[in-house]
């Protein structure tokens, strides 16, 4: 294995007798291609930026305008608004180049009016959000004016294919709420949590807040939603994510599984290979913006502004604030194995390398008997430690020598892999091992994962794969969208699908992929030897003190948490349709069922949903804990509550619970608005009773829903094995859970729980069992019903229901 060295490009001495130049040229080979590259990437990008600036419009169309510009004028006709001639006056002459000129500037006129027609255009129909609220199941009627918005969004939208990030410009901003309204809403939200007595006293707070300190706090507000952007996705990136000094590791950071349905291959090498391939592929899609944009209904953008950090990017610590830096370009990634770090190239002679070159390279690495240097093992632990000590030892020991070569050389990677020295393991029957396959993801052992990193690749030593994601940088829909699509690239590279793999693969824009041969190595035959990973090198001796204490932390945190993952193979959404409910919301009513019956009690619970119809638009809260779910919760277990009743409360509660989606989804949160409010009211130094009290309130159960179908290959119809498990994150209070489930099919949900073992009020294991419970008593009590009503049966089955929150979320 080759260690790390120090390498001259170029050099030169000055004797009696002359100038005495040595280069190498190797080396400035390397130099030239990667200008080239760059250079490249830069035009890209150019062009990129002139088709996104003029969409919906063709860059073509001016070449049309222009050639009918100068049809016109040379035929004694007059341009519109006569421009031509009014253009000729200023010139020098009127001589037949300066004609042409006068033309095409004139067309230049007209084409860039006509463009940003269209562009604002279709801006202001985006701004509509009335389909939203409007049912599309069988037999539900569609408004008029829904109609003629979606003709006219089709028209424009359809007009020219998009590129990735070709719809920016005509996303609408995010609107500020009122004040009154979020109040309205907010009150609502707490009324099953509170007594008559505190709710009054909230009541009074919240007018006083309204018709005092809020209405200014609003106007600076409703400033900032003109001014900037989003007026909220800068403050949430800044003070919920990088001003938070507690570890990354569980706290922050989430985790994602591999398809553990199907194992394509047992080669550790082989496997990490193609995954490495498959990711940089997609990075290359993002940077050519040859992916499309994610399109609800197949006409409605979502914001993609989030895909632009998941390469190249690392979460840089600070002493108060930390920072995100992402870089333009990166041609390495760095690979984690028994405690080493290995730089990796993944280009040679300006091409990326093969699947096939980067199994030798991982194979070298795996065979290598290279050692960790002092402190080297558990250096990533830093990267698990409280955010204000790792920034104080970054500071003091990694700004020069090895130690600042080799840091930058981790966080200036593609990515980071890590070679784990364990399989990933699952079985039906040993629910164990997939509780394991989580929590090694989650947090590995504290220091074979890099949180820093946008994300870790983590590779077992059965193949399987999975992934560590840094939070700040995007939401987890993103990081979803990547790990499905690799999930999906990697089950056809496989030849799964060998005779449509030509139009299937969207994204892979290589011709030689082939998946793996018999024996589970990589299809193909490496061109050259390809370049050796590089063992970075370290003197970490001066802070191994450090090391050591940030390695019991990531320890003592590790050894709290509780991973429990259910696999709930009964049924799945299949049946949920048929009660004409929305998934999402039958789900959630369950854990709102589940946990009054765990911990006795209602508790205020977040469910994440997105605000990415808005430009640079992230995450809302939607709170599931209403008064409706309240009511059908102790009608379950009221005995003088009807069956019939307890269905038509619990109709009532998904209902509201949809509202509350849509509202979200559409700027009309509860919890963005009070965020925002409550900074502007610390930069203004005024307190506020009110706000003190929101924003003090703990979220004992947080859940999130893990969206698939978001790529068109994902087809669980053709391709039912290549499900993931989802993935899930810690919790986000220390007496709470942390809830992630992904409704993988019509039979079939994967629910992430966590907790902290040092809290006596909650258990994952038992969690999971209420869980079930709850969704089994919903489909008895369901049953029930239909079994009294048949023709409410015969009914359901016929006209299954497909929300607009379940379309939206499923896109």
């Amino acid at each position: 294995m080759a260690e790390a060295h120090q390498a001259v490009a170029f050099s030169f001495a000055i004797t009696h007798e002359g100038f005495d130049i040595n280069y190498d040229q190797e080396v400035l080979n390397l130099v030239w291609n990667s200008g080239i590259r760059s250079w490249k990437k830069r035009l890209a990008r150019a062009n990129n930026g002139i088709r996104n600036g003029v969409y919906p419009a063709h860059i073509q169309s001016l070449w049309v305008i222009t050639a009918i510009a100068l049809g016109l004028h040379f035929a004694g006709l007059h341009v519109p608004f006569n421009l031509v001639n009014r253009l000729l006056i200023n010139f020098p002459s009127n001589t037949i180049n300066w004609q042409i000129l006068a033309c095409f500037l004139a067309s230049l006129f007209v084409w860039l009016s006509i463009c940003f027609t269209m562009r604002y255009t279709l801006k202001l129909l985006l701004m509509y959000k009335g389909w939203m609220y409007e049912s599309r199941a069988p037999g539900s009627k569609v408004s008029l004016r829904t109609k003629l918005w979606a003709g006219a969004v089709k028209l424009f939208s359809s007009w020219n294919k998009p590129g990735l990030y070709s719809f920016q410009g005509s996303l609408p901003r995010l609107p500020a709420p009122s004040v009154h309204d979020t109040m309205t809403r907010y009150l609502r939200s707490v009324r099953p949590l509170l007594d008559d007595e505190k709710y009054q006293k909230m009541e009074r707070l919240a007018s006083e807040f309204e018709h005092t300190i809020g209405k200014k706090l609003q106007w600076y507000l409703i400033l900032k939603s003109w001014w900037s952007t989003n007026y909220v996705s800068d403050w949430w990136e800044e003070y919920v994510y990088l001003r938070g000094r507690s570890p990354l590791m569980i706290n922050s950071n989430f985790y994602g599984t591999d398809a553990i349905f199907m194992n394509l291959t047992q080669n550790q090498a082989a496997r990490a290979a193609n995954v490495i391939y498959l990711l940089l592929c997609f990075r290359r899609s993002i940077e050519r913006q040859e992916m499309q944009p994610i399109l609800i209904q197949g006409m409605i953008p979502l914001c993609s502004w989030q895909y632009e950090r998941t390469f190249n990017t690392v979460r840089v610590p600070g002493l108060e604030t930390d920072r995100i830096v992402h870089y333009r370009d990166s041609n390495h990634v760095v690979v984690l194995h028994k405690g080493c770090y290995y730089k990796v190239p993944i280009y040679h002679k300006g091409r990326l390398l093969r699947p096939c070159e980067m199994q030798v390279q991982i194979e070298e690495i795996l065979k290598s008997t290279a050692t960790p240097m002092p402190g080297e093992k558990y250096l990533a632990a830093l990267t698990a430690w409280d955010r204000s000590k790792w920034a104080e030892t970054r500071n003091t020991y990694f700004i020069r020598g090895p130690n600042r070569v080799s840091l930058n050389a981790i966080e200036t990677a593609a990515f980071v892999v890590s070679l784990d020295e364990k399989p990933y393991e699952f079985d039906l029957q040993r629910p164990e091992l997939l509780d394991e396959f989580g929590r090694t993801l989650l947090h590995g052992n504290g220091y074979n994962r890099w949180f820093d990193k946008s994300f870790t690749v983590c590779v077992g030593t059965n193949g399987r794969v999975g992934f560590n994601a840094e939070h700040t940088w995007a939401d987890a829909a993103i990081a979803a969208h990547m790990w499905e699509n690799l999930i999906m690239d990697d089950l056809l590279t496989d030849g799964a699908d060998a005779p449509v793999m030509g139009h299937t693969w969207e994204y892979i824009f290589a011709d030689d992929i082939d998946g793996y041969d018999e024996n589970g190595n990589t299809k193909g035959i490496p061109e050259f030897q390809p370049p050796s990973p590089v063992h970075l090198s370290w003197a970490l001796e001066p802070c191994l003190d450090r090391i050591e204490e940030a390695t019991l932390a990531a320890d003592k945190l590790i050894s709290d948490i509780d991973l429990r993952i259910l696999v709930h193979n009964q049924y799945g959404k299949g049946f949920m349709k048929k009660c004409r409910l929305s998934p999402d919301a039958y789900i959630q009513m369950a854990l709102q069922l589940a946990y009054y019956r765990d911990a006795g009690r209602f508790s205020l619970t977040y469910e994440a949903s997105m605000t990415r119809l808005f430009r640079e638009g992230r995450t809302e809260t939607v709170r599931p804990c209403t008064i409706e779910s309240a009511a059908w919760v102790k009608a379950m277990d009221d005995t003088t509550k009807t069956i019939a009743e307890r269905v038509t409360l619990l109709k009532e509660a998904c209902e509201r619970h949809q509202l509350g989606y849509q509202d979200a989804m559409c700027g009309n949160g509860i919890d963005r608005h009070l965020f925002c409010l409550y900074v502007v009211s610390k930069y203004l130094e005024v307190d506020s009773p009110f706000l003190n009290e929101v924003l003090s309130e703990p979220w004992r159960l947080s859940t999130s829903q893990t969206p698939h179908g978001q790529t068109p290959k994902m087809d669980l119809k053709k391709h039912p094995q290549c499900i993931s498990s989802g993935g899930g994150f810690g919790p986000v209070a220390d007496d709470g859970y942390g809830v992630s489930y992904i409704i993988a099919g019509e039979d079939l949900i994967f629910f992430h729980i966590s907790a902290k073992k040092s809290c006596e009020t909650t258990d994952a294991h038992r969690f999971a069992d209420n869980i079930c419970r709850a969704l089994a008593d919903i489909r008895a009590m369901f049953e029930l019903h239909m079994k009294q009503n048949p023709t409410v049966s015969k009914k359901t089955v016929t006209n299954g229901s497909s929300s607009n929150t379940d379309s939206t979320k499923s896109n």
